[in-house]
């Protein structure tokens, strides 16, 4: 029982009865032996009552079967080393403290993961906070209307109030997938951009994201989205070789001849050109701006000079002496 009650936000006194395969009696009767454990179970009367866990006033013992308490602790030590602001210390906290009351047969098994795994910690991003997630979250699973402010790509701020449908994790970035009705269409939030959520006390009826898959969904939508910065780059590869080694939302397709063409855009040049140069292939920048093309040649330069050196810092000292000796001449001929 407890672990159904965990599971769902209210659970219909019927409904439960037919899960446990018992009678409405005994619900009633472990409902009452399970508060008396101090867990906070509310019940409703009436033919469409029910019960349902609610927050209380301490923390009650969790019910976990075994691949549950295994999936707790592997989150939490990935927890540690996330994009979400503040939770490293808390996780270690809580893993501990886990840790101490599994079972030895488990305890070794989540060290063993622990021990052959390591988590490799991204680029710099932006991070979000924990308690912001936390809110989102309850509003999706509870299903209920959620208002924040936020901050578009262009610094302007607005408030919005959304019908919350799912958080998605991509790379080191949060989205929030909901459907706003002032606007009358689905739309996608960068979490790190939302301020000050809170639910707003109103339920909604759910909808189905538009091709059924919420992760899909936000994949098309950051194909569409196109940032100050754009690029076409031709690359003397197929569309299947390159493929995988780009990011997926980005436009690419076959340009004949054994190449691939490749659209893409970014609000940062310098990672726009590392994002084109890096899938380490012979190409072409068909268009983009003049700003694009100089990072191009200078990471080249950069490359040519690295290249050259044998270890020693010769490259550099001969580079710093020609220089030297191009700004003595010019002195000379003053």
């Amino acid at each position: 029982m407890l672990s159904l009650l965990q599971g769902r936000r209210e659970w219909p006194g019927t409904l439960l009865a037919t899960r446990l395969q018992v009678s409405l009696r005994t619900v009633r009767r472990d409902v009452e032996r399970l508060r008396g454990l101090g867990y906070p179970i509310d019940s409703t009367s009436g033919p469409a009552g029910g019960y349902s866990l609610t927050a209380g006033a301490a923390m009650p013992p969790l019910l976990l079967d075994d691949d549950e308490a295994i999936a707790v602790a592997i989150a939490l030590r990935t927890a540690a080393r996330s994009a979400v602001t503040g939770i490293e210390e808390t996780a270690l906290r809580a893993l501990v403290k886990l840790e101490q009351v599994l079972p030895e047969h488990l305890r070794r098994r989540v060290r063993a993961l622990g021990a052959a795994t390591e988590v490799v910690r991204g680029s710099a991003g932006p991070t979000v906070d924990a308690a912001a997630l936390t809110v989102l979250g309850t509003a999706c699973r509870d299903e209920e209307m959620l208002r924040f402010a936020y901050r578009g790509r262009d610094g302007a701020q607005s408030r919005r109030l959304v019908e919350p449908h799912a958080l998605l994790a991509h790379g080191r970035r949060w989205y929030l997938l909901a459907f706003d009705p002032s606007r009358t269409a689905w739309r996608t939030f960068r979490v790190d951009r939302v301020s000050s959520p809170a639910q707003a006390g109103v339920r909604f009826a759910p909808r189905t994201v538009p091709g059924g898959d919420p992760a899909a969904y936000l994949t098309r939508t950051l194909a569409g989205v196109v940032y100050r910065h754009e690029a076409r780059v031709r690359y003397h590869v197929s569309a299947a070789e390159l493929r995988g080694r780009v990011p997926g939302w980005n436009g690419l397709r076959d340009g004949g001849d054994g190449t691939c063409v490749y659209d893409t855009s970014d609000d940062d040049l310098d990672w726009l050109a590392f994002r084109i140069a890096a899938p380490n292939v012979d190409f072409e920048l068909e268009q983009g701006p003049a700003e694009l093309r100089e990072r191009l040649h200078a990471m080249g330069r950069r490359l040519q000079a690295a290249a050259q050196a044998d270890g020693s810092g010769s490259s550099r000292s001969a580079s710093a002496k020609q220089g030297r000796a191009r700004s003595s001449s010019r002195k000379s001929s003053r």
